[in-house]
C-alpha cells in the first residue's frame, strides 16, 4: 500500500492535511457489516476507477489486523502486519459506537478515522490539519467551482474548459445560474492563485 498522496499543493511550507493521506473509517466498516469477528476482507482506494492501493483486514472480537505492503521515497517494499484494537461507547438512542484505538506508540487515542503512512495512525500523531483548516479564500472558491463542475458533469479543475451541454432533466434557469456561479468562483480562485504566485516572484504559467 502506498503512503502519502502525491501531487502539488497551493500551500508552500504548510502542514499536510487529512486529504493527503489514505484513510480507513470504522463507521463505514460498521455500516457495511465488515466488523463481524472471524472474517477477512479487502479494502481498496481508487483513482479514475483504477485501484491505487489496497489492504487486507482480518477481524477479531477486540481488534482488526491490517496486512499490506508499504514503501516510501521509492525504497523497497516492506510487509506490514499489526493489530488495531477496538473500543466502543454507548449511543444516546441505543446501540454502541465502535472506535479505533490509535496503534502509534504512546498514543491509544480513541478515534473513528486512521490515516495511512507507514502505519495507520490518528491525525494527531501525523500532525494533520483538516483540509478546511488550511483553506484560503481562493481554495474555497476553487472547491466550490469544482462542486459545480461535478454537478454539470464537467471535467474537474478550474483550468479546464467548460462544458456547454445542459445535463438531462436540469432546467435552463438552473443551468444558467450554475454557469454564472461557476464563473464567479473560478475567477476568484484564479485571482487568488495569481496573487499568491506574484508574492513569491513566480509566474502562474510556470506551474501550468
Amino acid at each position: 500500500m502506498g503512503g502519502i498522496g502525491s501531487g502539488r499543493h497551493w500551500h508552500f511550507g504548510a502542514h499536510e492535511t487529512t486529504g493527503d493521506y489514505r484513510a480507513i473509517d470504522i463507521r463505514r466498516w460498521k455500516r457495511d457489516g465488515l466488523l463481524v469477528p472471524g472474517q477477512t476482507f479487502g479494502w481498496q482506494w481508487l483513482r479514475n476507477d483504477e485501484v491505487i492501493a489496497s489492504i487486507r483486514v482480518q477481524t477479531q472480537p477486540d481488534r482488526v489486523n491490517l496486512i499490506y505492503r508499504h514503501r516510501s521515497g521509492g525504497g523497497d517494499w516492506q510487509d506490514e502486519s499489526y493489530p488495531i484494537f477496538l473500543d466502543s461507547t454507548d449511543c444516546h438512542l441505543g446501540g454502541q459506537r465502535p472506535w479505533f484505538l490509535c496503534p502509534a506508540a504512546g498514543c491509544g487515542k480513541r478515534v473513528a478515522i486512521l490515516y495511512g503512512g507507514k502505519i495507520f495512525a490518528c491525525r494527531h500523531c501525523y500532525q494533520l490539519a483538516y483540509e478546511s483548516q488550511r483553506e484560503t479564500d481562493y481554495d474555497r472558491a476553487a472547491r466550490r467551482a469544482n462542486k459545480i463542475r461535478r454537478k454539470l458533469d464537467w471535467e474537474e479543475g478550474i483550468l479546464n474548459s467548460k462544458g456547454w451541454k445542459k445535463p438531462k432533466g436540469m432546467h435552463w434557469k438552473t443551468f444558467e445560474q450554475l454557469n454564472r456561479d461557476h464563473d464567479y468562483f473560478q475567477q476568484t480562485a484564479l485571482n487568488g492563485i495569481a496573487a499568491r504566485f506574484n508574492m513569491l516572484g513566480e509566474s502562474l504559467d510556470d506551474w501550468m
